[in-house]
């Protein structure tokens, strides 16, 4: 009687997180919906006030830090606001490709190739700035988005780092399963060992080098298990690599 009792709770305690994976998982994809909603809605009616911001800040920043004494200042003021205003316009765009972005900072350098005098510096340095701003509330907007270039820096990748800390930890597929059952919620040792069918030491196992690498935490002695950022940060690109790998009709 004690040992149907037993189960039926374990069926139960069961139950009870699979119900809960499920609520967090729908929270989770609630607030994705809830945010993607906002910032269409910020896009669409507010682009005209943002857009007015970015113009009012940027003329702001030019009369204030530009070079006073200086014969070219209106020349290049007018010249300055002009590129600052049609860069501005772009908010209210509903994406803006990362090649223009990369050509409007070319065309800024190029312009400060041009100039005669070392105060230009100051001129273009506040140009920049004021650029750059605009830039990032596009991609806070999630109107530009880009994916910075890590070609150049492959090659001073600690290659026993990475073995140590990412590949290691992920290299059997238990490891990997287990990652992708806490990247939705927090599980228990018994959830995990049904869902992976490891008992006892063999899961134990695999949860401490998963921990040892950073990937999870276990919230307290005997309390679930939660993926952390870093291995958060792993999964996710694990799943853009396989994406742009694998066909999708595979």
């Amino acid at each position: 009687m004690s040992e149907d009792c037993d189960s039926d709770i374990g069926d139960i305690r069961v139950k009870l997180d699979e119900i809960h994976r499920d609520v967090r998982t729908f929270i989770e994809d609630s607030n994705r919906q809830h945010l993607e909603s906002v910032l269409a809605f910020v896009r669409s009616d507010y682009s005209d006030v943002l857009e007015k911001h970015l113009v009012a800040d940027a003329e702001a920043g030019l009369s204030k830090n530009m070079v006073g004494k200086c014969d070219n200042l209106e020349q290049c003021r007018a010249v300055f606001t002009d590129l600052l205003q049609k860069n501005a316009l772009l908010i209210r765009q509903p994406s803006v490709a990362g090649e223009y972005i990369d050509a409007k900072r070319a065309e800024i350098k190029n312009l400060r190739n041009d100039m005669p005098y070392d105060k230009c510096e100051i001129c273009f340095s506040e140009v920049l700035d004021q650029f750059e701003k605009q830039v990032h509330l596009m991609q806070s907007l999630r109107i530009y988005e880009t994916k910075k270039d890590t070609k150049q820096v492959i090659s001073h990748i600690p290659t026993q780092s990475v073995i140590d800390g990412i590949l290691e930890p992920l290299c059997h597929p238990k490891r990997l399963e287990i990652l992708k059952a806490v990247s939705g919620q927090s599980m228990s040792f018994s959830l995990l060992s049904k869902l992976t069918g490891l008992r006892g030491g063999n899961l134990l196992f695999h949860l401490q080098k998963l921990s040892d690498g950073g990937m999870i935490i276990q919230q307290h002695e005997r309390g679930d298990y939660m993926i952390t950022a870093k291995g958060f940060r792993v999964m996710e690109g694990i799943t853009e690599m396989y994406s742009s790998l694998i066909p999708e009709d595979n």
